[in-house]
């Protein structure tokens, strides 16, 4: 018998509620979605609580969780971020995720330094390696004005506070960083980094990069803010464990930085973006790819969750065709045996802008998969399927049964 290849599709921050802009349906039952809908019909469908009805999680955790960990082995989002964007941490290291910002050595002017997008790395560059008694500090840029900072020495501690006034906050200082434990390694992390944080404005505030930018009437990324600060922990190599090869096709750091913890291979693209102009047949032909030499491939959509965020109901519409049409690049030519499973990480229903603890449609299609009588692939009608309600570590585990390396128990 042909070894089964299994390829998960996930659209980020899918799940949602009726919404009266579009007739009291769901995104999901509004759009146009024959792909989707074909898989449904064909496979195993249920709805799935990320860790547990009502729970709400970030895109971190529930990918941790859709990778197939336990949310116990959540390392912060710190240390996720700067995996994300490539940086090689190793254990005890305290990470940060970070904004260029703008200060006026008084005030956070911008928290996002006008959005900035070009001329990070050089600024990045001035940060990268500075040391400051026995901490040395790595630096990287991301997308715009993010950035991930890492502490790297003996002795240092991920409780300590952001500096991030956080929006809508403008205006304000910046929040000085203060230990939220009473040892003595929260203490030295707290006055260490805030003593990054100053030099930081004076590395950067004379910048040939903040010069032209204030030449040019733009906000000078001439401050970093600190946020999510958390400790490298090793996170189990499920893959090495089991047995099973996998790759993870995606443009989100987080999604990436979760794939690489975890031992997997991420693959990403300039073409992948966060938003519907996103490179779906791209996505499609590298997903099918992986599958060659790959026992799994999760590939993964961010657009669904971001128009969550921004309040639209129909932008998130179409971003769910985008993802049909992506999953309608696969379905043609997919192997013998080949299984496509659908799920989310959460739900982002459009009236709140956030994420919710409300459980996402799930679908197992393809060979060796009983078929049930859900015809649909939407909030509602997966809540009828044979797979009923489940965790995302029931799932996910479900889907790695089919690769035959989950551990018998008992004789």
């Amino acid at each position: 018998m042909m070894k089964k290849k299994i390829i998960v599709a996930i659209a980020d921050g899918l799940g949602d509620r009726p919404n009266r802009e579009l007739g009291n349906l769901t995104p999901l039952q509004y759009a146009t979605t024959p792909h989707l809908d074909f898989l449904a019909a064909k496979g195993s469908t249920g709805l799935m609580d990320p860790i547990a009805p009502g729970i709400t999680v970030g895109t971190d955790m529930g990918h941790i969780v859709l990778f197939g960990h336990d949310s116990t082995k959540y390392p912060g989002r710190g240390p996720i971020e700067a995996a994300g964007v490539g940086l090689d941490l190793i254990e005890g290291d305290i990470a940060f995720r970070c904004n260029f910002a703008t200060y006026d050595g008084s005030v956070i002017i911008d928290r996002r330094a006008g959005r900035i997008r070009k001329g990070t790395e050089d600024l990045a560059k001035a940060l990268n390696n500075m040391q400051i008694d026995d901490v040395v500090f790595k630096f990287k840029e991301a997308t715009e004005h993010r950035a991930v900072l890492v502490m790297r020495g003996e002795g240092l501690s991920a409780q300590v506070s952001d500096s991030d006034p956080k929006a809508p906050n403008d205006g304000k200082p910046y929040n000085e960083v203060y230990p939220l434990d009473d040892t003595p390694e929260a203490k030295k992390t707290a006055d260490i980094l805030n003593k990054f944080l100053q030099k930081a404005y004076c590395q950067l505030k004379y910048h040939p990069v903040n010069i032209d930018r204030v030449a040019q009437g733009n906000l000078a990324a001439n401050f970093i803010i600190t946020r999510g600060a958390g400790r490298m922990t090793q996170i189990p190599h499920l893959g090495d464990e089991l047995g099973f090869s996998c790759s993870v096709i995606a443009g989100e750091d987080t999604v990436l930085g979760v794939a690489r913890l975890s031992g997997y291979t991420a693959i990403q693209h300039k073409n992948f973006t966060g938003n519907v102009d996103t490179d779906v047949a791209l996505k499609a032909k590298l997903a099918l790819r992986e599958l060659e030499t790959n026992d799994i491939v999760f590939v993964h959509m961010k657009a669904t969750d971001v128009k969550g965020h921004d309040n639209d109901p129909k932008g998130k519409a179409v971003a769910i065709e985008k993802f049909d049409e992506m999953v309608g690049y696969i379905l043609p030519h997919l192997p013998q045996d080949a299984i496509v499973a659908l799920c989310a990480d959460h739900s982002t229903p459009c009236e709140k802008g956030e994420h919710s603890g409300e459980p996402v449609p799930v679908v197992m299609s393809g060979a060796g998969i009983l078929a049930d009588s859900v015809q649909t692939y939407d909030e509602e009608a997966c809540g009828k399927g044979r797979l009923n309600r489940l965790t995302g570590h029931q799932f996910i585990w479900s889907l790695l049964d089919y690769l035959e390396v989950v551990p018998k128990q008992g004789n």
